[in-house]
């Protein structure tokens, strides 16, 4: 029966492509009302960017608009500065209009789009005058990724209770928003609707329908929440991009080691979405700040698989070269990273393009020991706690901020002290109590061997990394590509209660160095001080207690 059905959508679909492409028609105004309706008296807005896709043009000076679409287009504004969009009841921006007359094909696993009937006469989009200031702040999330109900409870409870009141105009999450369980959409939207702010949303690869056969129709389900997976809006001096970099092969077929039918993908943009970046970019001018979103990074070197590091990123650079104001952020890792991109990689800027993969809400994909809330502690691969991003913007300059779910603002790295030799191995870490291995307790015999580690949870390729034993002069410590000795632990310990994928991975952000040799029993305090990305200070502290030696000195007599 589902091929029958299937074989009639294609059918229906192959004669309605013979027709000759629709031209829709409509206005952008000033919805001076807030009702929605383009009343009397409601100037229209001219110079706004309308795409279907691929296609981009601009209101002329009386708002009104013409662009020609076919039997499956979403037809998009790009917000412009000074105005604000409506909002559904999940504080969903409506920008766009879905004309999908067949609707989706039969057969996907979760609801795409409805039948929309034939096109309208109009397609009107109302837009409010809005105060947007050059200097702001943004909410950014990445990979909230709940595989259960309880689990998308702790995202209530972990993080969007501590947003609420949150000062930022707007927020984005970096796709990953589910785990593939795409009826939880409602609830998930409710919850993430209470931070009381607009909130944009890019696609993962765990929002793919997975029972589509190509990357056509693998985001039918998307759509209906969320309309376009790539569009664009401005706010003050910045245009953001979201971009859909998750390219679906198909062969989801379900087996008995895998019910879901997980068929492939990879990380990619495809042609039509370039078309349409390079025709919106266009429009916008040199000076303005170009902030993109996507799901998977460009490059990262957490993987050097397809799936975590984009094909064809040059063309992507190709589009954005010589443009001054450059920031990107991605997700999908679960580790934090900041990359920059020169000519040797590709991309021909007057400034390095800075990407930033972000810290994810679910950490370990929520699991790890728990605290006493009940919620996972569910620290990432590479050591970072879960949380979030927070960017700053003022004018055409972008700085990112990282918040560890729950703790404090500035709870910025982990000091840990290493005397162990083969403590860490599975077998040698049952004869220590936990943190036993990482605290500051140490004796006057293991000094030499012993060496500080520091986790910069956000820190990157500039951070600066220096240590202090108590007034001493300071000594720059050495950025290091190795797994996170917590971490490490943690995986070795609560095995039982971590996923099965969620395996330590070296860290981009750790330092370590020496302790002084020459430091005899006592008590003192270890002083770190930071210097991010960004420019901005950070300092922490650690007790160090090194007891007397427990061994006879070498050359004494054991008995006088």
């Amino acid at each position: 029966m589902k091929i029958v059905l299937t074989i009639l959508f294609y059918s229906c679909f192959l004669l309605s492509s013979n027709v000759q492409a629709a031209v829709a028609r409509g206005i952008v105004f000033e919805d001076i009302n807030g009702n929605g309706v383009h009343d009397e008296g409601e100037p229209g807005i001219a110079d706004v960017r309308v795409s279907n896709g691929k296609d981009v043009i601009q209101t002329r000076v009386d708002g009104s608009y013409e662009l020609k679409i076919d039997d499956e287009t979403i037809i998009f504004i790009s917000k412009p500065t000074g105005y604000a969009t409506p909002r559904n009841g999940h504080n969903l921006p409506q920008f766009y209009y879905i004309h999908q007359p067949m609707g989706s094909p039969t057969g996907l696993k979760f609801p795409g789009i409805e039948p929309t009937g034939p096109l309208p006469e109009m397609i009107n989009f109302g837009l409010q005058k809005s105060d947007e200031p050059q200097k702001f702040e943004a909410i950014l999330l990445a990979d909230t990724q709940p595989e259960t109900d309880a689990e998308l409870s702790y995202i209530r409870d972990d993080v969007v209770a501590e947003l609420i009141g949150t000062p930022a105009r707007f927020g984005m999450t970096m796709g990953d928003l589910l785990f593939d369980d795409m009826s939880m959409f409602p609830r998930f939207n409710s919850i993430i609707a209470q931070v009381g702010i607009p909130w944009y949303n890019v696609a993962g690869n765990h929002e793919l329908n997975l029972k589509a056969e190509d990357d056509q129709y693998s985001l039918e389900t998307f759509k209906r929440y969320f309309g376009p997976a790539y569009y664009a809006f401005e706010y003050g001096d910045v245009v953001f991009i979201v971009l859909d970099n998750i390219f679906y092969q198909g062969g989801g077929v379900a087996t008995a080691d895998n019910l879901r039918g997980a068929g492939g993908y990879i990380a990619k943009f495809d042609k039509r979405q370039l078309t349409w970046l390079k025709n919106e970019l266009s429009f916008i001018p040199e000076d303005k700040l170009i902030f993109l979103a996507m799901h998977s990074p460009l490059q990262t070197s957490a993987s050097d698989s397809p799936t975590a590091n984009t094909a064809n990123r040059r063309k992507l650079f190709k589009l954005l070269a010589g443009r001054k104001h450059l920031y990107s952020v991605a997700g999908h890792t679960h580790t934090t990273e900041h990359r920059y991109f020169g000519r040797e990689d590709g991309f021909k800027g007057i400034n390095p393009f800075h990407h930033h993969i972000l810290s994810t809400v679910s950490g370990s994909w929520w699991s790890g020991p728990f605290d006493e809330r009940g919620i996972p502690t569910t620290d990432q691969r590479d050591g970072t706690p879960n949380g979030y991003h927070i960017l700053q913007i003022d004018g055409t300059a972008a700085t990112v901020r990282y918040k560890a779910a729950g703790e404090a603002t500035d709870f910025q790295m982990r000091i840990m002290f290493d005397k162990a030799e083969h403590g860490f191995r599975v077998a040698g870490m049952r004869d220590y109590r936990a943190g036993e291995l990482l605290d500051g307790e140490i004796s006057e015999d293991a000094v030499p061997a012993a060496a500080i580690f520091v986790n910069v949870f956000d820190g990157g390729p500039n951070t600066l990394v220096s240590f202090a034993v108590d007034g001493r002069k300071p000594q720059v410590m050495t950025r290091v590509f190795l797994k996170d000795p917590f971490i490490n632990e943690i995986a070795i310990r609560h095995a039982d209660s971590r996923k099965s994928w969620a395996v330590p991975v070296p860290s981009t952000h750790l330092w370590t160095a020496d302790l002084p040799d020459d430091l005899k029993p006592g008590t003192y305090t270890v002083s770190v001080s930071v210097v991010d990305e960004f420019g901005r200070s950070h300092h922490a502290h650690r007790i160090l207690e090194i007891h007397g030696s427990s061994s006879t000195a070498i050359g004494e007599p054991a008995f006088r």
